[in-house]
């Protein structure tokens, strides 16, 4: 057939081969070799009639009619054959052409084995079906690929080489608010990613803000696509796990506390109570009465305050899960309004909703939410200088419902450690009524978010946030 000529015309420098099928000196094509050959094997015949006709002495005039004869009969019998010849290499060329097109409905008909057109065109078939058959499996690959990408919970992210963002799922987009349409084509830092991406491999990061940070672990691994490296990323949400290990943790230490301060308290009190069952004898008014009472009186309150503050904190780790139901929402945020006596509590929302949750642990969260409300609004800290207000509104974002308690009070100094059991500002506080209202909101798959108000007056907003199930 010929020598190889080696190119590199794959992105990959991959070698390829190609095999001549003449030599690169004929200009003609195969067709017009062909049709020139067998018009050349016509002139031994054009020769010999012409010797015929010279030897009978044939006049002039009838040579050249017979020979003229003999020529375009050989010629129409060059283009018969010509056809029969072309007509299947053009049929097999379409059913190639339709391939490369990725059209693989052709097939070339009439094909017989031993025969060389016809082997030619059993095997172009054969190459057809097995291309079909290849395409349709792939189809079916990509579809099953496409559909478990759709139904996974984890995102996942794909980057080329120059760390543009290739192929994102549905998870990915609504946890990092992107749609696939813009940000396709963008860089990691573009899209406010960078940290995703320098990640180490099944290392723990932490997205979003300090009162609702979702930490993830990174798995990353390398695909080609149509032979160019990518970059696949895909999170794990291990922030639920690792919440429930620090309840876990605070449990076990609260049981352990429990127990000593338990231990302590007892006696401690039932001491405090005999000795001032005993002072009744002593002399009214002595002054030494009076501070060995003040005394006594100090250690029973703090006693029991401690005591309170313990029995809060079990309350705390012992929240049971949720029994949802169908709840209105109008009825509940009027009912927890009503609830609150020390200020105004305005309800903003004419549009009831339905939800699915538990009404009791809902209405504790919202209950928490208001009084810390109340509280600020009632602070001497408030600067608005107006009369304290607290406010509820709700309303529905997407696939979520907002509910919204707004106060007048200094708002947030330091947000950090809102959500920190044990930690709180206010005098007589247990550091447990946010963080109740954010677990409660976990157990629906919700949230509890706080900030200043940003609608031109002073005070902090909390949202309770709640899917639409």
């Amino acid at each position: 057939m010929g020598s190889e000529e080696p190119t590199a015309s794959t992105p990959d420098s991959r070698r390829r081969t190609r095999v001549p099928l003449r030599r690169s000196g004929r200009r003609l094509s195969f067709e017009k070799r062909l049709r020139l050959w067998l018009y050349l094997l016509g002139l031994p015949a054009l020769l010999f009639l012409w010797l015929l006709l010279h030897r009978y002495s044939v006049e002039l005039l009838e040579q050249s009619l017979a020979i003229l004869a003999l020529a375009l009969a050989w010629a129409f019998a060059v283009s018969i054959l010509m056809e029969q010849i072309t007509r299947p290499l053009q049929t097999l060329a379409n059913v190639v052409a339709a391939l490369r097109e990725d059209d693989y409905s052709f097939r070339a008909r009439g094909g017989q084995r031993n025969d060389a057109i016809g082997d030619l065109a059993l095997e172009v078939n054969r190459l057809a079906s097995m291309l079909q058959a290849q395409r349709a499996g792939a189809l079916e690959a990509m579809a099953l690929v496409e559909r478990v990408m759709r139904s996974m919970q984890s995102p996942v992210l794909a980057f080329d080489p120059e760390g543009k963002l290739r192929l994102l799922n549905a998870a990915a987009e609504s946890e990092f608010r992107l749609h696939a349409h813009t940000a396709l084509g963008h860089s990691a830092s573009q899209l406010k990613l960078q940290e995703l991406f320098d990640a180490e491999e099944d290392g723990v990061i932490s997205l979003g803000n300090d009162q609702q940070s979702t930490r993830w672990v990174v798995k990353r691994t390398s695909f080609r696509l149509r032979g160019i490296p990518h970059t696949l990323l895909v999170l794990s949400d291990v922030s639920a796990a690792l919440r429930e290990e620090e309840r876990t943790a605070w449990k076990r230490l609260i049981r352990v506390l429990g127990h000593e301060i338990n231990n302590s308290l007892t006696p401690i009190k039932s001491i405090a109570g005999s000795l001032r069952g005993r002072l009744s004898a002593w002399r009214e008014g002595s002054d030494e009465r009076v501070d060995f009472d003040r005394g006594l009186e100090v250690i029973e309150n703090r006693s029991e305050s401690l005591n309170r503050f313990l029995q809060a904190y079990r309350q705390l780790m012992g929240l049971p899960a949720p029994k949802l139901a169908a709840v209105p929402l109008a009825p509940l945020v009027h009912r927890v309004a009503q609830l609150e006596r020390r200020v105004s509590v305005a309800v903003t929302g004419d549009t009831d909703i339905i939800l699915q949750a538990d009404a009791d642990h809902i209405e504790q969260a919202l209950i928490n939410l208001v009084r810390n409300a109340a509280d600020a609004a009632l602070s001497p800290d408030a600067t608005s200088g107006a009369e304290a207000q607290v406010e509820i509104a709700w309303q529905i974002t997407g696939s979520e419902v907002v509910i919204a308690v707004l106060d007048n009070g200094p708002g947030l100094t330091n947000a950090d450690n809102l959500f920190v059991p044990f930690y709180t500002t206010k005098p007589g506080g247990t550091g447990i009524g946010l963080v109740l209202a954010q677990q409660i909101a976990q157990a629906h798959r919700g949230s509890v978010q706080l900030a200043n108000r940003t609608d031109g007056q002073a005070g902090c907003r909390a949202e309770l946030r709640l899917p639409m199930l």
